[in-house]
């Protein structure tokens, strides 16, 4: 998987994604801030991952059907790239037309091919990864990835209540430290938005 575009083009790149993943949003907002919206498309699967995993079905509010196939689910994009395909099927998936291949599927890849790659063709420069502030980023991400992000996961999918306990116990730590950290400024990380508060 790549983390840079070499040829950013309108409607080369497509994003699948699910409303019910936190991961997908965040790509979702990155293709926002960063003026990506009429370049690169997205289908979105229902909310519901079941038997078959993420499907597309337009009959539930807000899911779409795959736009560009018109498959039933999502594994069928992954083995469409890799008949062969032996990975957990996810979502966010960030698809290229072209070479009919997944450019990358794990989203804190993605909102950094976001952040920089389309630069050139949207004419919005603003970096939410600043080179001056990646350290305090990434020990934030760390953080919110480990405690707060799987924290939920961990105790929703708990099997004792030890495990159960323990990860509602780090998720409201964790949460509390952020609230620390931000009652006298707006921002997790200096003066501005930035990867850490998306």
């Amino acid at each position: 998987m790549t983390e840079r575009i070499d040829k950013p083009e309108t409607g080369r790149y497509h994003l699948y994604v699910s409303y019910a993943c936190p991961w997908a949003t965040r790509t979702l907002i990155y293709r926002n801030l960063k003026d990506l919206v009429e370049h690169i498309s997205v289908s979105v699967v229902h909310p519901d991952m079941l038997e078959e995993g993420w499907v597309f079905d337009d009959s539930y509010p807000a899911a779409t059907r795959d736009d560009l196939f018109g498959f039933k689910t999502l594994r069928e994009i992954y083995q469409k790239a890799d008949p062969n395909v032996t990975t957990s099927v996810t979502v966010p998936v960030l698809w290229d037309k072209k070479t009919s291949s997944i450019v990358n599927n794990k989203s804190s890849e993605i909102i950094r091919i976001f952040n920089t790659s389309f630069n050139q063709l949207t004419g919005n420069s603003y970096d939410y990864y600043p080179k001056a502030r990646k350290a305090e980023i990434e020990a934030l991400n760390e953080k919110i990835y480990n405690a707060i992000n799987n924290g939920v996961y961990q105790a929703g999918f708990a099997r004792t209540q030890e495990a159960y306990d323990d990860a509602v116990t780090r998720l409201f730590s964790a949460l509390d430290e952020l609230d620390d950290l931000l009652e006298n400024r707006n921002y997790l990380v200096g003066d501005d938005l930035t990867e850490a508060d998306i």
